[in-house]
């Protein structure tokens, strides 16, 4: 039925058949190198979530068993869902495009912040922080909270935001214990046939979010990162920009590191050996 950036989607009777891919994409790229095991880990960590946090919020899981062969570890049995067309972003810290927002007005999607933050600042209190969802190809452009209430009524947009809120302080306080900060992370919502707002997509994932080495932290420079950030850090080294180009193959070493940090992230958090 479509394919993401990462995750493909088909159609089985009532229910849908989402698959992780071991794609990897940077500043909304696909990038043609592949990561191995990166697609079974990524639904390995997403389910890990969706049972601890189960009695915070509802999911669209309906098996991790029931799915064909060929997809088998790497694939979800899911409800079908009226998807709220946003994405829905917690930052606990400042970095990436919160920085770029912060630096360039002093707020990140109209909240504003203290004088003085740096890269990797620890914020005052959680924000939340919206964005579009574009199209594979396009950009997710940031929205302020009454863009956002004004395309989805305020009743949902102050539900899709305390939810998200809700879910990021539970899921920071987990991971903190386990060594790894969760600088900002996105969730993806739907409605079910009944009404009920549930947790879609993936969840707190390498791709999804940025997860920092708690002994590492510190404000003023790029942290040590258990996610993509490697790759986009890479990317930008050799010179490419998303919107000029064809996207480069990833050199094997990279390859190698950045399933190395997706595998420490996983055990880190879920206690589990890959």
């Amino acid at each position: 039925m479509h394919r993401g950036k990462v995750r493909d989607v088909y159609a089985d009777g009532d229910d849908l058949v989402l698959v992780a891919s071991d794609r990897i994409s940077v500043y909304d790229v696909v990038l043609p190198t592949e990561i191995p095991d990166k697609g079974a880990l990524l639904t390995a960590l997403s389910l890990w979530w969706f049972e601890a946090l189960g009695d915070l919020v509802p999911n669209h899981v309906v098996s991790a068993d029931d799915v064909p062969p060929e997809f088998a570890g790497r694939a979800l049995r899911v409800m079908r869902l009226d998807m709220v067309p946003v994405e829905a972003i917690a930052r606990g810290y400042l970095t990436g495009s919160g920085l770029a927002d912060y630096n360039a007005t002093g707020a990140v999607c109209g909240i504003a912040l203290p004088e003085g933050l740096t890269d990797g600042s620890k914020l005052p209190e959680a924000i939340f922080t919206p964005t579009t969802k574009a199209a594979v190809g396009d950009h997710d452009e940031p929205i302020t909270f009454e863009t956002m209430a004004a395309e989805l009524g305020n009743e949902r947009a102050e539900q899709v935001r305390d939810l998200t809120m809700s879910i990021y302080t539970s899921a920071a306080q987990i991971a903190a214990e386990r060594g790894i900060l969760i600088a900002d992370t996105k969730f993806e919502f739907g409605l079910d046939s009944d009404g009920t707002l549930r947790l879609a997509d993936e969840a707190l994932t390498s791709d999804s979010s940025r997860f920092w080495d708690a002994s590492g932290w510190e404000p003023g420079r790029p942290q040590p990162s258990f996610d993509k950030q490697y790759v986009r850090d890479w990317a930008r080294s050799t010179g490419w920009k998303p919107d000029a180009g064809e996207a480069p193959e990833i050199p094997a070493d990279v390859v190698e590191a950045t399933r190395a940090r997706y595998i420490d992230a996983y055990e880190r958090i879920t206690g589990r050996r890959w």
